[in-house]
């Protein structure tokens, strides 16, 4: 089975194929790129299940009526930030989705804020669409807090900040193996893949 990936990072299509291989399923992700591109879309519905379903329904249109459409909506919440930059973790420093004024803003805003009050979390939605205007949600959650400077040269985004529950390390210094086990997106797919299991 092919799942068409609504989304032009790269990143995401390698960890998401990593997830389907490791749950030994037989699903190829197909980036974008291959259909010319993910469709301009304005993320602008406020929620991850919004702007996932935005996006799923945009690269949906640019397919034959009988493929499946993989949308991921992800971000990290700050909670002495009230949340933020949640819904706009990919544009936090602009709208040019800069991965490196994104962590430099996140930084500068934390500074000087206390190791008890750096709690986060990262969420993933993922949505998948189908033939006939199925739609499916999986959500994951990953709880942890931010450590005091960026650590590890492995992942991606806010990675190098953000330490996991239960361990000392960044995603970034974890790696993408361990990563892949506790990410936000990695509960997610936990039940999406128990849903593709039980499709005919």
């Amino acid at each position: 089975m092919k799942l068409f990936l609504a989304s032009g990072n790269a990143h995401k299509v390698v960890e998401l194929q990593w997830l389907a291989d490791a749950a030994n399923l037989p699903i190829e992700m197909v980036s974008a790129r291959v259909v010319g591109g993910m469709p301009e879309v304005a993320e602008d519905t406020g929620t991850f299940v919004g702007n996932a379903r935005k996006k799923a329904l945009a690269l949906r249109g640019k397919l034959p009526a009988d493929a499946w459409v993989l949308a991921d909506d992800s971000g990290l919440c700050v909670d002495a930030l009230d949340g933020s930059p949640g819904v706009e973790s990919a544009y936090y420093a602009g709208p040019q989705g800069d991965s490196a004024a994104n962590l430099a803003k996140l930084i500068a805003a934390m500074r000087g804020v206390p190791t008890e009050h750096r709690s986060a979390h990262f969420v993933c939605v993922l949505f998948i669409a189908g033939p006939g205007g199925a739609e499916h949600i999986f959500a994951g959650k990953c709880l942890g807090r931010l450590s005091e400077a960026p650590r590890g040269g492995a992942g991606f985004g806010y990675d190098p900040l953000f330490v996991p529950e239960g361990h000392a390390e960044s995603f970034a210094e974890l790696g993408d193996t361990v990563k892949s086990t506790l990410s936000h997106r990695a509960r997610a797919w936990v039940g999406l893949a128990e849903w593709l299991r039980g499709m005919p």
